[in-house]
């Protein structure tokens, strides 16, 4: 597939290996990131040492990279990979995007990213995928695809911040600064707050209410019936007008039986009853470009 990939089922990996595991011992560092595991290429050759041809070649790579990433986990070791590779010790995985879409204009990335987000979290936890926030130009674009200067595209910088955070994902923030102002160290502080203040919740899973389509609200919620804070609903307006709808939040995995105290923000809370299917029906009023969110308890 890659034309100049080592082949991992050769002796020459028992090597390099050894040679990782062996820095990690020395350095104690407790996390690793693999980027490009083992990705499926097929060896040919009859002479190494743990695959007899071609037809063996692909499972037995797989089995090398696997017994690396279980030598990992008997360490602690962290393990961030862009492959699928769950099931064998890895934590974390891309949630899933192409990066050329970090070529588009800045609030077409963010609805993108928005969107991956939202189907990526069918498959996995928050916290299990990474997202990706290009703050310098990153495989083209030009001025209209970068977020630098930042202070110059804070409003797009800002839905980057809130959409990541307020759906419990990280990102991977490339670039050499992630503030240049006052007035963006504010708004950096104000998200990295928001999510330190509804850690537990955000960090735990999402039901889907409403995909991002840029044409009205979307919405995705956080349900933890094990916490105080029992859901929290990231409501965002991509459109150029005020919005006014009517979420219908479905509240069955939040374990309350009959009724619900939720607050916008940090407004007083008001009661909802249930309905037979667990739902409660929030009317909802967001202004252009806006982002708000709801407490349930």
């Amino acid at each position: 597939m890659f034309g100049q990939s080592v082949c991992l089922a050769s002796e020459w990996s028992d090597g390099y290996f050894k040679r990782v595991l062996d820095f990690m011992d020395a350095t104690g560092m407790d996390m690793i990131e693999t980027d490009g595991p083992y990705h499926g290429d097929k060896c040919a050759s009859a002479q190494h040492k743990y695959h007899r041809g071609l037809e063996d070649s692909q499972l037995r790579q797989w089995e090398r990279c696997c017994g690396f990433y279980h030598e990992c986990r008997k360490r602690g070791i962290f393990i961030n990979t862009p492959d699928w590779y769950y099931l064998n010790g890895s934590n974390k995985c891309a949630m899933g995007y192409r990066e050329t879409n970090f070529s588009l204009p800045r609030w077409r990335q963010v609805l993108i990213s928005r969107q991956n987000i939202y189907d990526g979290t069918f498959e996995k936890t928050p916290s299990m995928g990474w997202m990706f926030v290009p703050l310098v130009e990153y495989h083209g674009g030009g001025a209209e695809a970068t977020m630098e200067p930042l202070s110059e595209h804070l409003a797009e910088y800002e839905w980057h911040l809130a959409q990541n955070f307020g759906c419990g994902v990280q990102a991977c923030y490339r670039g050499p600064r992630l503030y240049d102002t006052d007035a963006t160290r504010a708004v950096v502080k104000k998200w990295v707050d928001f999510y330190k203040s509804h850690r537990g919740i955000l960090d735990s899973d999402i039901i889907h209410v409403r995909r991002p389509d840029g044409q009205g609200i979307d919405c995705m919620m956080h349900v933890n019936p094990r916490l105080k804070e029992k859901a929290l609903a990231m409501v965002f307006n991509p459109t150029d007008t005020k919005q006014k709808t009517t979420l219908a939040l479905p509240l069955y995995y939040t374990g309350l039986p009959r009724k619900a105290k939720i607050r916008e923000q940090e407004k007083t809370p008001k009661t909802y009853t249930l309905d037979r299917e667990y739902r409660v029906d929030v009317p909802v009023e967001v202004g252009p470009k806006g982002i708000t969110w709801f407490s349930v308890e």
